[in-house]
């Protein structure tokens, strides 16, 4: 990281995604064209699950090349004064897998499920037998983590 006065801890940099209302995904296509795409994803551990559907770009991506790069920002305050924003964001390296057990893939998209629309969690079971069989479920293993931050003034 060029800019060393603004890293931080990896442990921010998990705070940063358990923050951040979506993530985007950066991959590698086929033919070795860049792609990526804002996902809605929740955490476990050191790895991240998201849900999309069975064929497409996405799938095609990650299924020629499995390494991809996830990037979070939980904020970002314009500081017109100064030229600048003051942020938190995270970037994390991995290897995406895609999860082929019903048994994880359900528990993934309950994890999904309770941090996005954590109200209306009666209604899990009925979507999830309605929209299943269409439903591709992928696992991001973490293999590096780095966050980062501009305060503002007077904030460590």
């Amino acid at each position: 990281m060029r800019r060393k006065d603004r890293e931080m801890p990896e442990e921010f940099a998990w705070e940063v995604a358990d923050r951040c209302p979506w993530m985007v995904l950066s991959m590698t296509g086929p033919e070795g064209q860049p792609y990526c795409v804002p996902l809605s994803m929740a955490r476990e551990g050191r790895s991240f699950y998201f849900h999309c559907a069975r064929e497409g770009e996405k799938t095609r991506c990650l299924r020629a090349n499995p390494r991809v790069c996830v990037s979070c920002v939980a904020s970002a305050v314009p500081v017109p004064e100064e030229y600048s924003v003051n942020y938190e964001s995270a970037v994390f390296r991995g290897t995406a897998r895609e999860v082929t057990g019903e048994p994880e893939m359900l528990h993934a998209l309950r994890l999904i499920s309770r941090r996005y629309v954590p109200s209306n969690l009666e209604g899990f079971d009925r979507e999830v037998r309605r929209t299943f069989a269409g439903v591709a479920v992928w696992r991001v293993e973490v293999s590096s983590a780095a966050g980062k931050r501009r305060p503002g003034p007077g904030k460590k």
